[in-house]
């Protein structure tokens, strides 16, 4: 599923767009104080589905390349000729529903039986962001059994000296959480859905909402069913290396990609590494679909702005705050997740 960059392929050309779009920094004295800056890059090749939407809607002309089918509920999707099954819809959730599923991603999403990166080292963590905004402090109660258990900030640092016993902070934790699994649970050690571990279903609205979306690229007849979805969360610096999402039964059927957050530049290659890939810019509300030939392309996620001027989540951050969500619109605007939503069988 998530294959990671391999040292020995720079040389192809997925490897030389992620290693072209990545985060670097300027080189500063290490004597100086000034704030690094990021690298200055080229972004005009990139796609910008926005604007195409705009032009699209202004003149009914699309760029070389490009093709418009039917809309879902309104919305135009865009396709790209030469890698059929890949489908984006721009602005495709409402503000309401980016703070929805924002909301849930960080409350519900990784609370277990769902399980998450955390799980290997400190086992089930029920209640993270919940203790994050609490300032509480996980503690390890039981090393024999390694159970942990929050506590407020200064209870936790009582029993760490009391016991020489381990803690980390809640809002550390949040902050390097990386992936949290809904519905059928996938074992990354095993690289399988494992049907025997304990799971809640996909909740239903979310369902609705892939349902819908995935119509456009499903088999005439046939309803898209979430089974299982990977939630993954990005923060400053973070990438996705170029990989496949092959561990469902049938290509045939699309995975639905929700973005939230914080823009970033998406890639799609294709069967090969050797092929160049298509770079593009996600935005938060914008939905990816990919089935089919489109399942066998390689693909990632090179780079995340998480400054102020490119961002562009203003209104996401204050629609956050008005509804009293301020420790959520301070976690996002640093941040951005992925809900993937796909069909194992």
């Amino acid at each position: 599923m998530y294959e990671p960059a391999n040292v020995s392929d720079d040389a192809t050309a997925f490897r030389r767009a992620e290693k072209k779009y990545k985060l670097y920094y300027e080189q500063l004295s290490k004597f100086t104080r000034k704030k690094k800056l990021p690298k200055p890059i080229d972004l005009s090749e990139l796609l910008d589905f926005d604007l195409i939407l705009q032009d699209f809607n202004k003149t009914g002309v699309l760029p070389d390349g490009i093709r418009v089918i039917e809309a879902v509920d309104s919305s135009p999707v865009f396709c790209i000729e030469d890698r059929p099954g890949f489908y984006f819809i721009p602005g495709a959730l409402s503000l309401e529903e980016q703070c929805k599923w924002i909301k849930e991603s960080l409350t519900t999403f990784p609370q277990p039986p769902n399980r998450t990166n955390h799980n290997a080292i400190y086992g089930p963590i029920a209640d993270l962001f919940d203790s994050a905004k609490e300032d509480k402090v996980l503690v390890q109660e039981d090393l024999t059994n390694n159970i942990w258990k929050f506590y407020e900030e200064e209870e936790g640092i009582a029993k760490e000296k009391e016991r020489s016993c381990k803690t980390v902070s809640a809002s550390v934790l949040l902050r390097k959480l990386r992936w949290s699994t809904l519905g059928l649970q996938f074992d990354w050690s095993k690289r399988n859905y494992d049907v025997s571990l304990p799971h809640n279903d996909i909740p239903d609205a979310l369902c609705q909402l892939a349902k819908t979306h995935a119509a456009i690229a499903m088999p005439a007849g046939e309803e898209f069913r979430p089974e299982g979805a990977i939630v993954n969360y990005f923060g400053l610096g973070d990438t996705l290396g170029g990989h496949l999402d092959d561990m469902e039964a049938d290509w045939s059927k699309p995975i639905v990609s929700m973005s939230l957050g914080c823009k970033a530049i998406f890639l799609l290659g294709g069967k090969s590494k050797e092929d160049p890939p298509h770079a593009m810019y996600l935005r938060s509300g914008d939905i990816v679909l990919m089935a089919g030939d489109a399942r066998e392309c390689y693909h990632g996620v090179p780079r995340i702005f998480t400054d102020e001027e490119n961002a562009e989540i203003g209104a996401l951050e204050s629609e956050l705050s008005r509804e009293g969500g301020s420790y959520f619109a301070e976690y996002i605007k640093t941040s951005r997740i992925n809900i993937n939503i796909r069909q194992v069988f």
